[in-house]
């Protein structure tokens, strides 16, 4: 799959356009908690874009008094305010609107906690900025909010999609290939199970700045690999892969603690993000396998592979993903 190294510049510069706006890409999160009949504890939390909050707004039935919050406070990650608002017809069946989120490149996050009940999420989107409160939420609802966002939260890390690329870059063999995906799967998938639950609490720069060095690793081992000797990461990829994962995962935690679980619904709540992260990590995967096959076979047909050609493409490739990676960890241990 050497050809592929012919892509990086272009995903390179893909990366560093994404990486400048990361946090307009975040999620906002509302949740609304009735604490007694008609009246409501809201909490909204929104992404921050420059130093200067998102334009968005909640904007609660003109029953409620206040409709809307006060200005919002940073925590150095996002804006947040709380408050308390009295509806005194209840909030079942009413529509709630993120104001501003139909110009927006994010979603929102809404969860509503009845006084009694079970409570319900929604997700609402450039597309869909309403949410109609409802009596009553299903269980397959929940679930397929929590795996959509997973889902995005995977293809939206560039970080991480950019470990998986350096795999396939690094490992030719397809047994060993599929062996350390599902390495890594395992790995993140109990550190974003055991951190999200509570049990495992890690700061988040160390987590990130680990993550990027994770995959300055990887760069490394494409810039020594020797066909001839196989390298540690090339005869056990999982292993590697498996380490790496773990930390990995405390970066998927840190993503689900932001946006939150439910009280009840935890355990499928997780799941499915899990399941969606899984599914994002899988396409993106298929989608370079599928570009390998065409593009490869293209390149044959014209008679352009050849031995020096590959091998400055091979270091191409180390050293731009390394520099990539290098950046993003200067970067966070510099935001420590």
């Amino acid at each position: 799959m050497s050809w592929l190294r012919y892509l990086l510049f272009s995903v390179c510069l893909l990366v560093f356009s994404q990486q400048g706006d990361a946090h307009e890409l975040d999620p906002g999160y509302l949740d609304i908690r009735e604490t007694e009949a008609g009246v409501f504890s809201v909490f909204w939390r929104k992404p921050d874009v420059r130093n200067v909050p998102m334009d968005i707004h909640v904007q609660l039935p003109t029953s409620c008094t206040p409709s809307t919050g006060p200005v919002p406070v940073s925590d150095g990650a996002a804006w947040h305010s709380q408050w308390t608002a009295l509806c005194p017809a209840g909030l079942q069946g009413e529509v709630i609107e993120i104001v501003g989120l139909s110009r927006q490149n994010t979603d929102v996050l809404v969860r509503f906690q009845p006084v009694e009940g079970a409570p319900s999420t929604s997700r609402l989107t450039a597309t869909q900025p309403q949410f109609a409160i409802p009596i009553s939420q299903s269980h397959l609802q929940v679930g397929w909010t929590y795996a959509v966002l997973g889902f995005e939260h995977i293809l939206e890390g560039w970080d991480h999609l950019l470990f998986v690329f350096a795999l396939v870059l690094l490992i030719r063999s397809k047994g060993r290939l599929v062996g350390a995906i599902t390495a890594f799967t395992v790995a993140h998938s109990i550190t974003l199970a055991l951190a999200a639950l509570g049990h495992v609490s890690i700061p988040g720069p160390p987590v990130e700045a680990i993550i990027a060095l994770s995959v300055v690793f990887l760069a490394i081992e494409i810039l020594k690999r020797d066909d001839m000797h196989l390298r540690l990461s090339e005869r056990a990829p999982w292993v590697v892969a498996f380490c790496f994962g773990l930390l990995h995962g405390l970066g998927f935690a840190g993503a689900l603690q932001d946006i939150g679980l439910p009280d009840v619904d935890i355990a499928l709540a997780l799941l499915t993000f899990n399941l969606g992260v899984e599914a994002g990590q899988l396409v993106f995967v298929a989608v370079i396998l599928f570009l390998n096959f065409g593009l490869k076979t293209l390149l044959k047909t014209m008679n352009l592979l050849s031995y020096q050609l590959v091998s400055r493409a091979n270091a191409v490739a180390g050293y731009t993903i390394g520099g990539i990676a290098t950046f993003w960890l200067a970067e966070r241990i510099y935001g420590f």
